[in-house]
């Protein structure tokens, strides 16, 4: 929805189509470098958070074990985006191209697509080199920079609301799942440039973000850059909920290994 905007005619009308066209199997496609993109930018997120608390603490000239305020953490969170970034661009590529893939062959931009992650691996570094792993690398930190900022900001600022309460499982989640909508509320419009980028770089060298911009504002209007945002809400509560509970219970878990 996000490539090709005026392909569907909404979140519905995609899901229908693709299971008519492609099957069941379209609906799962890119799963695998999704997960491991999940994986892989949480892991380096999560470690880098804990670090660049110590670095923001170092810049505030507050003491090691000082607490930092909700804004300091959103900082702390922010920078540490740029680190899963790195790690998080060439799998999310991949994904955007095998999950492109029948709608690419459908308008004609490519003779016949790639239907598995390795064949996609293959062809980027036959056509591109290990480089074109890294296409739109610049507009995916300028998501995350501003992203995370919103992700960690709103949930350490519903953490401190829900400070009696966090025991409890559903404020944990709800916090998590409120921080996840403040992102992609923010940096949506980025994200569906960043995808443009990726995919559409299998047929040319693509321009860089500001061009890009401006030719799907000209050429479609601002709405293309907000199409897919439902399903993008509708994931994404559920999703950043269960993560933040992951990890809040895994943090108590290792600071009690840790402690005995």
């Amino acid at each position: 929805m996000q490539t090709f905007p005026t392909m569907y005619r909404g979140f519905v009308h995609c899901v229908m189509s693709t299971y008519r066209q492609v099957g069941m199997r379209g609906l799962y496609q890119g799963t695998t470098p999704a997960l491991v993109a999940n994986i892989a930018e949480n892991s380096v997120l999560f470690m880098s958070y804990g670090v660049c608390q110590r670095f923001v603490r170092f810049l505030v000239e507050k003491p090691p074990e000082a607490a930092l305020s909700d804004i300091q953490k959103a900082s702390a969170g922010s920078v540490a985006s740029i680190f899963s970034s790195l790690v998080l661009c060439p799998t999310e590529l991949v994904k955007c191209r095998l999950q492109a893939m029948h709608e690419m062959e459908s308008s004609g931009k490519i003779a016949k697509g790639q239907n598995t992650v390795w064949s996609v691996v293959k062809a980027v570094m036959r056509t591109e080199g290990p480089a074109g792993f890294f296409q739109g690398l610049t507009t995916t930190i300028a998501r995350e920079v501003p992203g995370y900022f919103c992700f960690f900001g709103a949930y350490e600022l519903c953490r401190s609301s829900f400070a009696d309460y966090m025991k409890c499982v559903a404020p944990i989640m709800f916090s998590g799942g409120f921080g996840g909508a403040c992102l992609w509320l923010v940096v949506y419009p980025i994200d569906c440039i960043k995808s443009r980028i990726q995919v559409m770089s299998m047929t040319t060298r693509q321009p860089g973000f500001f061009k890009t911009f401006t030719a799907i504002v000209r050429a479609e209007g601002v709405r293309a850059l907000y199409s897919g945002l439902t399903p993008t809400m509708i994931r994404t509560f559920p999703a950043n909920g269960a993560l933040f509970l992951g990890y809040e219970l895994t943090r108590k878990l290792m600071m009690k290994q840790f402690d005995g």
